[in-house]
């Protein structure tokens, strides 16, 4: 299974990340439709922290179910490539074109709960995103518009004020600690 290896290449850094790569190993080894939201226990997805080439801005999009500044990301739908699910994601949401990824290795890991909402008119249950994060580097000099059935806006933001951009409390702590990795490489 592709998973299996996106987790191999995974190097957690802090405790709360071996955690979470320990709990999505059980949860693929348990689950034959891990990759799909039918699954409504757990699920994979994919999101990305995007960045400006001198790695100073993060691009945010509003999001319009969580009424918040968010990362992109979305759904594995079937597809193990989750590295092409981030970029796709990125690419859709943002209208940005010229997206990279700065390592094709997974940046981060989050298990992150999902509450239960309406979505295209359908009920969801709440469940868990076992999401892998990747670090994409967009061009801040390109247009960038949004994707009007998932977010209302979309704009970038110093580092420090992208945290602070986001409404969800657990949210900023996962920007902080994508910061805190970012600024910790040498790129």
């Amino acid at each position: 299974m592709q998973i299996e290896s996106i987790l191999d290449a995974c190097r957690p850094d802090c405790e709360q990340e071996r955690q979470d790569l320990r709990m999505m190993r059980q949860y693929a080894r348990a689950f034959d439709d891990i990759l799909l939201r039918e699954n409504e226990i757990a699920h994979f997805s994919a999101s990305s922290w995007i960045v400006n080439r001198d790695r100073t801005r993060a691009l945010l999009a509003f999001h319009n179910i969580y009424q918040s500044w968010s990362w992109t990301g979305g759904h594995a739908d079937g597809d193990a490539d989750l590295l092409a699910v981030a970029l796709r994601e990125a690419r859709e949401e943002t209208s940005l074109q010229r997206i990279q990824p700065v390592t094709r290795a997974p940046f981060s890991l989050e298990i992150l709960p999902v509450p239960p909402h309406w979505k295209r008119g359908r009920f969801v249950v709440a469940h868990l995103h076992l999401n892998v994060t990747y670090l994409l580097e967009g061009d801040d000099r390109q247009p960038i518009a949004v994707k009007p059935d998932e977010n209302s806006a979309v704009r970038w933001f110093p580092l420090d004020d992208a945290v602070r951009a986001s409404a969800e409390a657990d949210m900023r702590v996962v920007y902080q600690k994508l910061n805190d990795k970012l600024r910790a490489q040498a790129w």
